[in-house]
C-alpha cells in the first residue's frame, strides 16, 4: 500500500471523477452464488474465489477507477464462528485483496492511457459482522474504544495485503468513523475513505448531521474522502452539499440503485413512483451529484457493470 499520497487526489488529477464499482453481491447472486448466511459474499473467499475475481473484472472492464473488496464481512470471529481456524480466516481476508488485485492487472495495461485502476480493501462496520442490520442503525454495544479493538487486526490485515487504500464503508455512526481515524493514527502514512449509510438528506443512520462527521473527520491524519454509500438516490445531492460545506475533502458517493428493499421476504422491487426528484439511476444523478461538489461516483445494491459502464461513458463526454 502506498504509505504517502493520498491515491484518490492523485487518480483525480487525470479524470473528472473517480468511477467506483456497483454492487459485488448483486452480481455473485447473478452468477448463481447463494449469499443466504451470514458471512455473506465473504464466505465465497473460501467456496468460490474465482467468482470474486470474475465480478472485480467485470468492473475493471466497465471501466471502473476502483474495486471495493470482498472483506465487507469478512472478520476473523465472523470466519471463526463459522467453523474455521484463525489462520484460515487471516489467509482469507489477505485473499480479498489479491482477487481485486488479480483482476485489475488482467483487465489494465501499463502502457494505457488509462490511469492505474485503485484497489479499495473494505472495512465494514462492526454491525456486518453481528448481521442484524445495525450498520443502518448505530447503537452498538460497543463504545469507540471496543470499536477500536474489533477492526485493529483485520485493519493491520487489509493494510498489509497490498491494497491502494481502505474503504471503511456503510458506517452508521461517527463513533465508528472516529475509531477508524484512531487506527489510522497507529498506522502512519495509510490512507482510508470514511463513506456512511444516511437515511435521511442530512443525518446519518444513527441520527448524527453529515456536516458534524465531516467537521469532526477534515484534518484527521489519513482520511482520504468522506461520503455515503449504500443511501437512497434521492438523498445523494443534498448530502454532498453539506460535506463540501464542511470540509475540503473529496466526497464519494456510491448509492443503491433506486430499488426498495422489502426486509419481511428480503427481496428487492422496482421503485414506487418518486416525487422527491430523485434520479432514477446512476448516471441520471451524475450531473446534479458533481455540480454539488462530488468527486467520486460509483454504486451499491442492485447496481451491475452495465451501470458503472454509463458512469465511464458519461465521463467521456466530460473530458
Amino acid at each position: 500500500m502506498s504509505q504517502h499520497a493520498n491515491p484518490i487526489q492523485t487518480l483525480l488529477r487525470d479524470v473528472p471523477f473517480m468511477v467506483i464499482d456497483g454492487a459485488l453481491a448483486t452480481e455473485l447472486e447473478a452468477l448463481g452464488c447463494d449469499l443466504g448466511d451470514s458471512l455473506w459474499s465473504a464466505r465465497l473467499l473460501s467456496e468460490a474465489p474465482e467468482k470474486i475475481r470474475q465480478v472485480h473484472q467485470a468492473y475493471f472492464e466497465a471501466g471502473a477507477d476502483c474495486a471495493i473488496t470482498a472483506s465487507y464481512q469478512a472478520t476473523i470471529p465472523g470466519f471463526m464462528q463459522a467453523g474455521l481456524t484463525e489462520a484460515k480466516a487471516r489467509a482469507l481476508i489477505t485473499r480479498s485483496v489479491t482477487l481485486a488485485c488479480d483482476a485489475r492487472d488482467a483487465a489494465w495495461q501499463p502502457d494505457s492511457a488509462r490511469p492505474k485502476p485503485l484497489v479499495a480493501a473494505s472495512v465494514g462496520p462492526y454491525g456486518a459482522y453481528l448481521a442484524d442490520g445495525s450498520e443502518y442503525r448505530g447503537g452498538y454495544d460497543l463504545d469507540r474504544a471496543g470499536l477500536v479493538d474489533f477492526h485493529r487486526e483485520r485493519f493491520a490485515l487489509l493494510l498489509e495485503a497490498g491494497a491502494d487504500l481502505l474503504a471503511a464503508e456503510t458506517l452508521p455512526s461517527l463513533d465508528e468513523a472516529l475509531a477508524i481515524s484512531d487506527l489510522l493514527a497507529e498506522h502512519p502514512g495509510a490512507q482510508a475513505w470514511i463513506t456512511f449509510s444516511a437515511k435521511d438528506d442530512a443525518h446519518i443512520s444513527d441520527g448524527t448531521p453529515i456536516a458534524e462527521c465531516a467537521r469532526a473527520l477534515a484534518g484527521r491524519p489519513g482520511v482520504a474522502a468522506i461520503g455515503v454509500n449504500c443511501t437512497a438516490l434521492a438523498h445523494i445531492a443534498p448530502l454532498i452539499e453539506a460535506i463540501r460545506q464542511s470540509c475540503d475533502l473529496p466526497v464519494l458517493v456510491y448509492p443503491n440503485s433506486g430499488e426498495q428493499y422489502e426486509p419481511a421476504t428480503k427481496t428487492w422491487h422496482p421503485a414506487a413512483c418518486d416525487h422527491n426528484g430523485a434520479p432514477p439511476n446512476l448516471v441520471q444523478g451524475a450531473a446534479a451529484w458533481l455540480a454539488a461538489g462530488a468527486a467520486g461516483i460509483g454504486g451499491c445494491c442492485r447496481t451491475t457493470p452495465s451501470d458503472i459502464a454509463a458512469l465511464a461513458e458519461y465521463r467521456q463526454t466530460l473530458i
